[in-house]
């Protein structure tokens, strides 16, 4: 059977398509993060290099879109939204459920979703996540760069997830550590992106170092990279993520493929 994915359900697996776009089987439901299915291109004020590895078509089904955040095209492009509203579910933030409409719920930190379906119990957990650096530039909401949530899905007999979204600060990922407990998957949103309009061009999501540091907060017994290729703002990539995990003695959680291949997590 061939690890690329497409729409027979995994077990427990999970595979990042490109970009922040990540597919997780579990517990008989598949769940799709910040879905970007646009072809590469300018995207306002950001450059996309390269498209999916698996189109939207061929995932089939999905139970569920969860969304990071509505605002930026490297997290939710065109065909990304259209894929959104079309499916039963969407979790996301408050604010981006009032601007995204049907579908979507919008879910503040820490409140969870049971998710319906399924063989058994599976819940949307919603975590903090903050877009830029600590000192950097709030929005009237408070909000660093803009509003981004992440998110813990767990149930009983499951593996625990985090899903950061773009989260550049350790201060949230400590708090889901000691909110949630140890994480058992961690995938997370990396590549130091970097905008030179934005908080004078300093990282506005994890560096490789600093999800390192992120993964020994957590206790993850697994971490997967997302979020650090396919576009021309991040400034690290998974060579960059696969280097720091070794410097730090903790590459053997690591767990890599080719985009659109499954990671099983059984």
């Amino acid at each position: 059977m061939s690890a690329l994915i497409d729409a027979q359900r995994r077990d427990a697996a999970i595979s990042v398509l490109g970009g922040p776009t990540t597919v997780v089987d579990i517990a008989g439901r598949r769940i799709v993060m910040d879905p970007t299915f646009d072809p590469p291109g300018v995207h306002a004020y950001l450059t996309k290099l390269t498209g999916p590895a698996v189109s939207a078509d061929a995932l089939g089904p999905v139970d569920a879109v969860l969304i990071s955040h509505d605002q930026h095209p490297d997290n939710l492009d065109d065909d990304g939204r259209r894929m959104a509203l079309a499916a039963p579910l969407v979790l996301t933030h408050p604010g981006a459920a009032g601007r995204l409409g049907p579908p979507a719920i919008g879910l503040p930190p820490w409140q969870s979703y049971d998710l319906p379906g399924g063989p058994g119990a599976l819940a949307v957990q919603a975590v903090p996540a903050v877009h830029g650096p600590a000192d950097g530039q709030r929005d009237a909401g408070g909000h660093i760069n803009c509003e981004v949530t992440g998110f813990v899905l767990s149930g009983p007999g499951l593996p625990t997830v985090y899903l950061s979204g773009d989260n550049a600060s350790m201060g949230a990922v400590k708090d889901v550590a000691d909110r949630v407990g140890d994480i058992d998957i961690a995938v997370l949103f990396a590549g130091a992106a970097s905008v030179p309009t934005k908080e004078h061009g300093r990282p506005l999501t994890l560096t490789s170092a600093r999800a390192a540091a992120a993964a020994e907060v957590l206790g993850a017994k697994v971490v997967i990279p997302a979020h650090v290729d396919g576009w021309a703002h991040f400034s690290e990539g998974v060579d960059e993520f696969v280097a720091a995990f070794d410097a730090a003695g903790i590459g053997n959680v690591l767990r890599v493929a080719a985009h659109g291949e499954w990671i099983d997590c059984r």
